[in-house]
């Protein structure tokens, strides 16, 4: 491979994401569960979420206004004014959370540090994702930081022109197949999976991926035996 830029997902895969938001699915569905099963709830929070994708993008702001309008839709818009101030608090729980990075990361970039550009390749909200950046002491280690509205073949074609390379000089280090690997490898770019134990349906593909430039580790420090 003829690297010169190696490209990080940040929501799981330099620090944890995902478990906070089934948490707080867990308790936003216990409080709402006079109202409706588990399941339902579940289901009718996730088909909200992913209507809203177009208003909203990704991120924890997103998820609280989703979880709201599906609050007042199984409530038939009789929830109180108390039960959305408790929605709205689990939100800012999640804001808050510490930034715990994931096994491995920084002894990786301190390893790949100088021999490659590295950068951040990641989407949501804007203000969310910047601070977790800064949050999580990884910043002196990136010469770009990306953030995407949604990831797809024209946004990696717009950062491979950002970084002025050609797409076989770019690497995508991800957890999400959907994201992080199927787009990279339609344009033309390498691509390694480090899987999550949890990840969010939305982001689950049921092909699986078959092409050269593709490789899949059990954790991010066995990108470095293909370095």
């Amino acid at each position: 491979m003829n690297i010169k830029v190696i490209a990080f997902d940040a929501d799981d895969t330099l620090w944890v994401n995902e478990p906070y938001f089934r948490q707080t699915e867990e308790t936003f569905c216990n409080l709402l569960g006079e109202y409706a099963t588990l399941h339902e709830l579940e289901r009718e929070l996730l088909k909200i979420e992913i209507q809203n994708l177009a208003l909203y993008g990704y991120g924890i702001k997103g998820f609280v206004l989703s979880m709201v309008e599906t609050a007042l839709r199984v409530t038939n818009n009789t929830i109180s004014a108390t039960t959305v101030e408790h929605i709205l608090d689990l939100g800012k729980q999640m804001l808050n959370q510490p930034i715990e990075l994931l096994d491995g990361v920084e002894e990786v970039l301190e390893t790949l540090k100088g021999k490659y550009r590295l950068v951040v390749a990641t989407k949501g909200d804007l203000l969310d994702q910047e601070r977790k950046l800064k949050k999580s002491n990884l910043t002196g280690y990136f010469h770009h930081v990306e953030i995407m509205s949604e990831k797809d073949d024209a946004n990696y074609l717009k950062l491979i022109k950002h970084l002025d390379i050609q797409p076989d000089e770019l690497l995508m280090v991800g957890n999400s197949l959907k994201s992080d690997i199927v787009p990279v490898l339609n344009i033309g770019s390498h691509a390694i999976h480090v899987p999550y134990h949890i990840t969010w349906a939305h982001e689950q593909i049921e092909d699986a991926v078959d092409n050269e430039r593709f490789k899949s580790v059990e954790s991010i420090r066995d990108i470095l035996e293909f370095l």
